[in-house]
């Protein structure tokens, strides 16, 4: 129960990471607005939760009316505000030269100017309330790069640079800002994503991950409960010296040199 009496506020709540991280911070004893788009996957989550410890908030993380309603929402918990949790993300595929310049936009407004606007309108209450901790949720590919996914690297290392700005700033009053990096992670957005991958590569939707995972050293990708440990441990107390720290939960992924997988597989064990 190391989150007892805090109340937090996560984003992208509604199935996934975001789903995950709500209900293991609720386990942990703290109260919880879960926010998204579509209403009606926030009513199926929290109807499984027990009563009292969560709140619904669909909304846009991009829209400043909608944030404003979030935080709003979420301070009806007790009157302040602890974590901030910003999950909500999209993933539009496209070159530079093939992406369509409003999913570009898009990108940028949901999974960078989202969060900024939410730590705009958390953080002076986190500061009233004593301080608090703000968990980013970026991606290994705001670290390194996707083929084919130039807006949702970039908008991720944004999310990164803006984490460690925040951190700078506000750390003299207590709010601590981190943020997480996962590699690949089961989710049921994965799931919907991948079925022709499946088709090409001749096999099922655990067919692909096995495959995406084969060169990673654990040998396999996340399930969302693997993320929102760390996230839970963010949130506490226990990390309280921790701000600005960049945390790859990734199965080993980023430490793999991709030219020496490639001579290994080939039967060369030193070049």
């Amino acid at each position: 129960m190391r989150l007892e009496g805090k109340v937090a506020l996560i984003t992208g709540a509604g199935m996934g990471i975001g789903e995950a991280i709500a209900r293991r911070f609720i386990d942990e004893g703290a109260r919880v607005c879960i926010s998204g788009r579509r209403q009606e996957l926030l009513e199926e989550v929290a109807s499984s939760l027990p009563a009292g410890s969560v709140i619904t908030c669909a909304g846009d993380v991009s829209k400043d009316a909608d944030v404003e309603r979030m935080v709003k929402t979420t301070l009806t918990l007790g009157g302040h505000l602890n974590v901030l949790v910003n999950n909500a993300g999209i993933h539009p595929p496209g070159s530079v030269t093939g992406l369509d310049s409003a999913a570009w936009r898009q990108t940028l407004e949901v999974n960078l100017t989202g969060p900024f606007l939410l730590m705009k309108a958390a953080i002076p209450h986190m500061i009233q309330a004593g301080g608090g901790s703000i968990i980013n949720i970026a991606s290994l590919a705001g670290l390194r790069c996707l083929p084919g996914m130039p807006a949702y690297c970039s908008s991720k290392a944004g999310l990164i640079m803006l984490t460690q700005q925040a951190a700078l700033e506000y750390g003299p009053s207590k709010v601590r800002c981190n943020v997480v990096c996962p590699g690949g992670v089961r989710t049921a957005t994965v799931d919907g994503t991948i079925g022709e991958l499946a088709k090409k590569l001749g096999t099922d939707k655990t067919g692909v991950y096995v495959h995406l995972s084969s060169n990673v050293p654990l040998r396999r990708v996340a399930v969302p409960d693997e993320i929102s440990g760390l996230c839970s441990y963010l949130a506490s107390d226990d990390s309280s010296f921790m701000t600005g720290s960049v945390i790859v939960i990734d199965g080993g992924a980023a430490v793999v040199d991709v030219s020496g997988i490639v001579a290994a597989n080939a039967g060369v064990t030193a070049i």
